[in-house]
């Protein structure tokens, strides 16, 4: 098995990443090196003040900085197009140097096609044939709360068998508490983007069944319990209800500030929808949800907030509170 490299790279210090090399480089060896690059520079100064006391910190000018500089790259950044920026850019990208025993691990939310492809430029880049690099899908869910908390679920398209999973998950396990191998590449993003398909439509019966029984006179609170015990009890009820001051502590009681925007609920969705079309898998909802995410993405009153607002989208009352 291999070990722990001695030589990280993180690229993309977003809502997600941020936390996560936090995560990380709180919880590496202090003798291990922590490369970081993102575009946004007040990002990478922000991160190395908060965090260089756990160990050294470098700041990257590019991508191929980073895979010179390191021998494991995590990746994660908004969308397709970003990651064949950071992968295939010409004299810039992570892939425009040797790529000899590196190690990436990629866990943007993405489509597969995009993924897929990725990781044959990995396999079709300048290496020693003796010690290839090695290329995985491994998304995370559990969103910021979760990066923060360090409690993530990776979802790694690996097989449990494979020699680099061992390495993959005790890598996963600085940032998250979860770790599943999904079988082959390509895998861990097909196993998020129904992950995020469910957590969406849940979200949104979780919102209409809220506005129903307050609407009829039932205190949300009240609601939430009685669904927490019973049959529509779910992870987004518990944990972060869409109805303001239920889960006090949740975005969903900050003014839906932060979070996973609405944004990025509708890429997701729609990446869903776009896999399910592909592999022939019947949808009776996505119409209806996908349909809800685009509209409240596109409201000024929910556009750059927390996915859950398509509560407020529906219309409904959000109760005044006081947080402790």
């Amino acid at each position: 098995m291999a070990s722990l490299s001695q030589r990280f790279g993180f690229i993309g210090l977003g809502a997600m990443g941020y936390p996560m090399a936090t995560q990380l480089r709180r919880k590496l060896p202090t003798t291990t090196v922590l490369v970081i690059y993102d575009l946004n520079t007040t990002a990478l100064e922000n991160f190395s003040q908060e965090n260089n006391a756990f160990g050294p910190i470098q700041i990257a000018t590019c991508s191929k900085e980073v895979c010179d500089l390191a021998d494991c790259i995590i990746t994660i950044v908004p969308e397709g197009t970003h990651v064949r920026a950071v992968y295939l850019t010409p004299e810039t990208g992570l892939l425009a140097t040797n790529t000899t025993g590196k190690v990436f691990i990629e866990s943007s939310t993405i489509d597969r096609g995009t993924s897929l492809e990725i990781g044959k430029a990995v396999a079709s880049s300048d290496y020693n044939p003796s010690n290839p690099p090695n290329f995985v899908d491994i998304p995370v869910s559990g969103g910021t709360a979760g990066a923060e908390k360090g409690i993530l679920t990776f979802m790694a398209g690996a097989a449990e068998e494979e020699p680099i999973f061992p390495l993959l998950r005790e890598i996963c396990l600085l940032m998250g508490s979860s770790v599943y191998p999904c079988g082959a590449r390509g895998l861990g993003i097909a196993a998020k983007l129904s992950n995020n398909y469910l957590s969406g439509l849940i979200a949104l019966a979780t919102s209409e069944a809220m506005n129903i029984g307050m609407r009829c006179g039932l205190d949300p609170k009240v609601l939430s319990n009685c669904f927490a015990t019973s049959s529509g009890g779910s992870w987004v009820n518990s944990t972060v209800n869409p109805v303001p001051g239920v889960c006090p502590d949740a975005v969903t009681s900050r003014g839906y500030e932060g979070g996973f925007k609405v944004q990025l609920m509708k890429k997701d969705m729609s990446l869903a929808v776009e896999t399910a079309k592909q592999v022939g898998a019947k949808l009776v909802l996505a119409d209806a949800g996908l349909g809800a995410y685009t509209a409240a993405s596109e409201d000024p009153k929910c556009r750059d907030r927390d996915s859950r607002v398509v509560y407020r989208w529906l219309g409904g009352h959000e109760p005044e509170f006081k947080r402790d």
